[in-house]
């Protein structure tokens, strides 16, 4: 792993808790595999951004907060609301600044207010756009949701796409229908994470005029669905063609549909 260099120092959100933890973590990860980062130029070295990450394992979460941790960041996750209420978990969550977002609601821009809240108040936040591990069988992103770009574009802020490729290979699924899991610790691996410039969304984005003379929801709710739904296809490519570039290999031609279990 290269020398660790960190970047940012003005992140309100990394608290004793979450430097306590990373001191714990990071060395137990370091010892399953090496990390090697490239791109780590196209973080703002000021302000608040949404960080898009593709989601091939569950071990994701960690390689992508040991990136942010490394930048100098808290690394703030959207979690599902009810994690909060459970005994101890509820705690670590509020004190290391996750946010929770409301899972299954029809209302879209409630279930981001809280994320909304957050970057108000200059913290960043990391949301996987396709909602869960992809389902596509050769790991590549699928189609994914609107919510990241509804909420970069509502509050003006930068989207960052990131993509990490290796730690699949130390807990992965299968390919088969049942999505065996795996956990393979030896030999140790080699992690990548390339993180991208920010996505242009200026096509389907309200001017910043528009946005300050409104409040949070009317912000959320101003932008058409039509228009966040492109802005997410943009987000989705730029994540699928950095890791196109880790793997060495060209993406296919159309994206996996979890709802019908195949590509279109």
């Amino acid at each position: 792993m290269k020398p660790r260099t960190v970047h940012r120092t003005d992140d309100p959100n990394t608290t004793r808790l979450v430097r306590f933890l990373a001191a714990f973590i990071q060395p137990a990860y370091v010892a399953l595999a090496g990390l090697e980062y490239e791109g780590m130029e196209h973080l703002p070295r000021s302000g608040p951004f949404v960080l898009t990450p593709n989601h091939t394992s569950e071990l994701d979460p960690m390689t992508v907060a040991m990136a942010v941790v490394d930048y100098g960041l808290n690394p703030t996750f959207l979690a599902k609301d009810s994690l909060f209420s459970v005994p101890v978990l509820g705690t670590i969550l509020r004190r290391t600044a996750q946010v929770p977002v409301k899972r299954g609601t029809a209302d879209s821009v409630k279930s981001l207010s809280a994320a909304q809240k957050h970057i108000a108040a200059g913290g960043s936040v990391i949301i996987y756009p396709e909602g869960t591990l992809t389902r596509d069988p050769e790991l590549w992103p699928m189609h994914g949701f609107p919510g990241a770009a509804r909420l970069a574009m509502s509050m003006d802020v930068p989207v960052i796409p990131v993509a990490h490729w290796g730690d699949e290979q130390i807990l992965g699924r299968g390919p088969d229908p049942q999505r065996k899991r795996h956990f393979r610790p030896f030999p140790r691996k080699t992690v990548r994470v390339k993180f991208g410039p920010p996505v242009d969304l200026s096509t389907w984005a309200p001017s910043t005029a528009e946005l300050t003379a409104l409040s949070p929801d009317e912000r959320l709710r101003m932008i058409p669905h039509g228009k966040t739904v492109a802005a997410a296809r943009a987000i989705t490519d730029a994540i699928t063609a950095l890791l196109a570039d880790l793997r060495g290999e060209q993406p296919p031609a159309k994206r996996w549909d979890r709802r019908r279990g195949e590509r279109r």
